[in-house]
């Protein structure tokens, strides 16, 4: 078996500031990776670490079969990275800063460009200062894409997208995908990697707390319930974190979803919603079976 990403020990510290300690992760070719976890739990210093933009502290990571660190200039020729906060000269054009970063590539087929900033209804004329968030983030996913790498590491590339560039964003990945390349994906959305990734990892406070195939993750998960009313829970199994008060009860819920409905029916309910749990509250669960 072959990996596009290879981690062991990663640690990177900024004296006493916490980085990342002890990361091991592998990432086999062709895979959609998810990397799960809140801001500041380690996800951007894990990647910048792995392309070899900082100095780890201990351990060692290969990218492409690669040494991040010995060897990052070759990496970085067939990797496309999105930052989660991408610059740009502020004074150039959109054109201009894709035409600069397709420079550095043996791959300057302008075609594949021509197309992403048609799919992604960008510009090219404007100057990236006069940008909006949203569409500097376009231009980030253009310029990661445009020479047709083998791998692509994003961290949080959603950000500043409304929805029909979301959807956009992701028809996109599904085909390079489909082609065989290999996706690294960041992301504090957990339905984001759920509906994509196919193995995900979580990172809380710099450590890996789980890795595991991301549908026994949303089948292990429990659902927040939160309903306006009375009901007889006593004969619910999977109930965890139950709240009762004069307005509401809410509480997660990991059994049969056949059982929860049929005790929904029976109780005196106004109204309820089934929810996917706060992704905090699904590292918590996890952070505390790590624990126990």
């Amino acid at each position: 078996m072959k990996y596009a990403i290879e981690i062991e020990n990663l640690t990177k510290s900024y004296g006493k500031h916490r980085g990342v300690e002890n990361v091991d992760l592998c990432v086999k070719e062709g895979e959609w990776f998810g990397f799960i976890g809140p801001n500041g739990a380690g996800k951007s210093t894990t990647i910048r670490t792995m392309l070899g933009l900082i100095k780890p502290t201990g351990g060692k990571s290969k990218v492409l079969g690669l040494d991040s660190w010995k060897e990052r200039n070759r990496i970085m020729e067939d990797v496309g990275y999105l930052p989660s906060e991408a610059i740009f000269y502020p004074e150039m054009s959109v054109k201009e800063v894709l035409d600069y970063a397709l420079s550095f590539f043996k791959n300057k087929d302008k075609r594949r460009q021509k197309e992403l900033c048609q799919r992604f209804q960008l510009d090219t004329k404007r100057k990236v200062g006069e940008l909006s968030y949203g569409n500097r983030k376009k231009v980030g996913i253009v310029e990661a894409l445009q020479h047709s790498p083998s791998l692509l590491i994003l961290d949080e590339p959603t950000g500043g997208l409304d929805p029909l560039m979301q959807r956009e964003f992701f028809s996109v990945l599904e085909e390079e995908h489909k082609k065989g390349k290999t996706i690294f994906m960041s992301s504090h959305i957990l339905s984001e990697i759920e509906h994509h990734a196919e193995t995900a990892a979580f990172i809380r406070d710099g450590r890996i707390i789980l890795k595991k195939e991301v549908a026994e993750i949303a089948k292990n998960s429990a659902r927040r319930v939160t309903l306006r009313g009375k009901i007889n829970i006593e004969n619910l199994e999977g109930v965890k974190e139950l709240e009762i008060n004069k307005e509401f009860v809410s509480f997660l819920y990991s059994g049969d979803s056949r059982l929860l409905i049929d005790a929904l029916g029976r109780g005196e309910v106004k109204d309820f919603t089934v929810t996917e749990p706060d992704l905090e509250e699904v590292f918590l669960h996890y952070y505390k079976k790590e624990e126990r």
